[in-house]
């Protein structure tokens, strides 16, 4: 991608990509939340020069989604996509780049396949997560290739100080059954966690006329984490998703796991330094009729962070050690690849004035070399409003399917072959945000333009596919959220208009929504507490050429609780209310991928100290 000259300039100049504001629910009685995804370090939301939605603890227990998808869905900037309920392949599409161009973090942790290059967003368990923080625009200057459209970061259960445990048991139609539990415990400086669930399901049909298919799922977290003397930390955080899902033509085995130990610690009272070894891993098996399948890859980084602080400035400075490999039925030509990066941040800050730079150097030994870096300012008129503009460069890296998936010949005619000539995708993103935040209420506005170039996309001719950089593609969008809290009442809006174009033929990208709009409303009474959250979509298309039209649509979900005796509470959430039969993906055949239609949940939790 070609870039301006001033962007050059600033190759040795660290500094910081940002994009617009951030909102989180505001809470008159306690601090703002603290985000750490958007910059090399903790920042309140009101300091964040990023497009941040913080989704807390309090708010994923309220809502008790079925699955982790649940919480993103119709957030500012997100569009899901789906092949089915409970457990089907899914797609999380941010600010309109495709799902191997969000970057998806648990506890600092990559999570990724690296032969298809998204998440396996369908495996991991929301019932073990505590906190949620979702950043839009480009951020390859912090975290390399892949964060086109964003991050998303799960942080999973890490109880404070103090011994204490939970276990919770349910059930709900579809034969849905769910179990969870988890313990904490002290000693002196150090403390430890661990928490599991278990649930499987019967499922529901995902195509018309077809049988139920089904979910099981073990999952569970682990947790040790020693404070020093120096008042830095050493932790080690294990994560891991197992189970079997079922779909149209067959059933998967899949494991998903996260590791990492972590060493933070100040070196000086002007310099903090961080160390992070991690591991993170994706094993699918898949058993059709036409065949069995493997595909199981791993990640390993080693990461070195050092913060130097001089006042109210910081410099963070550091690299990173990526190493990718694949284990598969496929022969791939190659199945291991390494990069290396080095990366640097400056965060100034003039008095109600803000400024941060950044930049990133990658070289990889599958595609080369890639610079990536951004700039953002922000300046606050008062105490409640705040203005943001922001520059901010990406890439996104072939995949090894994009690269090196060997020639196969299918059945009813064309073959598929990977391009070992690909070059990564290339974007640029600009953005413009103004936000307001007060006592009771908060609000929050984005304008951005995103553009990438070498865009990845199949070429087919004569039935033969072929992975190719044909094409440009343009992304314009707003966002507007906005929040109130007061005597017991909880509302939040959220909503998203964009336009995303293949500036070739200026046909909207396949799959993408152009609008939605999300609206939670939720009331505490005393030892009840009742909401709802509603949800719209407009229509996508399903194919690059725009002929093949999914219509858009509404769902209603309710909830209440009730905390019937002391530390015992009793929940029942109602999904798809009017049982509205929708679909955002279709099969070979045309017909669509269908969610489910009204799921009924109960369950009964007991917290112990």
């Amino acid at each position: 991608m070609k870039r301006s000259k001033a962007l050059s300039a600033l190759v040795f100049i660290p500094f910081a990509l940002p994009a617009t504001g951030s909102e989180s629910e505001p809470a008159p009685d306690t601090l703002e939340p603290i985000v750490v995804t958007a910059t090399l370090g903790p920042r309140t939301v009101g300091e964040s020069l990023s497009s941040v939605t913080v989704i807390e603890e309090e708010s994923i227990r309220r809502e008790a989604p079925a699955e982790f998808t649940d919480l993103l869905a119709a957030q500012p900037g997100i569009d899901l996509v789906t092949n089915g309920s409970f457990g089907k392949n899914t797609s999380v599409f941010t600010r309109g780049t495709a799902n191997d161009s969000t970057v998806f973090l648990v506890d600092g942790v990559r999570l990724r396949s690296a032969t298809s290059g998204g998440a396996p967003w369908q495996y991991f368990p929301v019932d073990l997560v505590e906190r949620v923080e979702i950043v839009r625009g480009p951020r390859s200057a912090l975290y390399g290739a892949d964060a086109v459209g964003g991050v998303i970061q799960a942080f999973t259960l890490d109880p404070k100080h103090g011994n204490r445990g939970w276990v919770e048991t349910g059930a709900g139609n579809f034969n849905t059954q769910k179990t969870s539990a988890g313990a904490s415990a002290t000693h002196g400086a150090t403390r430890f966690s661990l928490s599991g669930l278990h649930k499987e399901t019967d499922g529901t049909r995902i195509v018309k006329d077809g049988e139920d298919k089904g979910f099981r799922n073990t999952a569970g977290v682990g947790r040790v984490v020693h404070e020093l003397p120096s008042g830095g930390e050493a932790s080690f955080v294990i994560m891991q998703s197992e189970g079997n899902t079922e779909f149209d033509g067959g059933n998967t085995d899949f494991m998903i796991r996260t590791v990492g130990v972590t060493l933070n610690t100040p070196v000086s009272d002007y310099w903090a330094t961080s160390i992070q070894l991690s591991e993170s891993a994706d094993e699918q098996e898949s058993f059709r009729s036409a065949g069995d399948s493997v595909f199981n890859t791993k990640t390993r980084t080693a990461r070195w962070e050092n913060t130097f602080t001089a006042g109210v400035h910081e410099l963070a400075v550091g690299g990173e050690l990526q190493s990718d490999e694949v284990k598969s039925t496929i022969e791939f030509d190659e199945n291991s690849r390494t990069n290396a990066a080095l990366f640097t941040q400056l965060r100034l800050n003039f008095g109600p004035s803000d400024i941060q730079l950044s930049f990133r150097g990658d070289d990889n030994e599958a595609y080369g070399r890639q610079e990536t870096g951004g700039i953002a300012l922000g300046h606050s008129f008062d105490r409640s409003h705040r203005v943001r503009v922001s520059y901010g460069t990406s890439f996104r890296a072939p995949t090894f399917n994009d690269l090196y998936y060997p020639l196969e010949i299918f059945d009813f005619g064309g073959s598929y072959a990977g391009n070992p000539d690909l070059k990564p995708e290339e974007g640029a993103s600009v953005e413009l945000g103004l936000s307001g935040r007060y006592e009771h209420w908060y609000w929050d506005a984005a304008l951005y333009q995103l553009d990438v170039e070498n865009l990845i996309e199949l070429q087919s001719i004569n039935g033969d596919l072929r992975p190719a950089n044909v094409s440009e593609a343009r992304i314009r969008g707003a966002e507007l959220a906005s929040g109130l809290r007061s005597n017991g009442w909880d509302l939040g809006v959220k909503l998203t208009l964009m336009d995303p174009r293949d500036r070739e033929t200026d046909n909207r990208l396949r799959r993408r929504s152009h609008q939605s709009l999300r609206v939670d409303l939720d009331r505490q009474m005393g030892a009840w507490s009742l909401g709802g959250t509603a949800l719209a979509s407009g229509y996508r298309y399903d194919d690059a050429s725009n002929q093949n039209r999914l219509p858009g649509y509404v769902t209603f979900n309710l909830r209440a609780g009730w905390e019937f005796a002391q530390d015992w509470t009793a929940r029942l959430t109602l999904q798809n209310v009017t049982d509205k039969e929708y679909a955002t993906a279709t099969r070979f055949d045309g017909s669509g991928y269908l969610a489910a239609g009204t799921a009924g949940f109960l369950s009964v939790r007991y917290d112990f100290r």
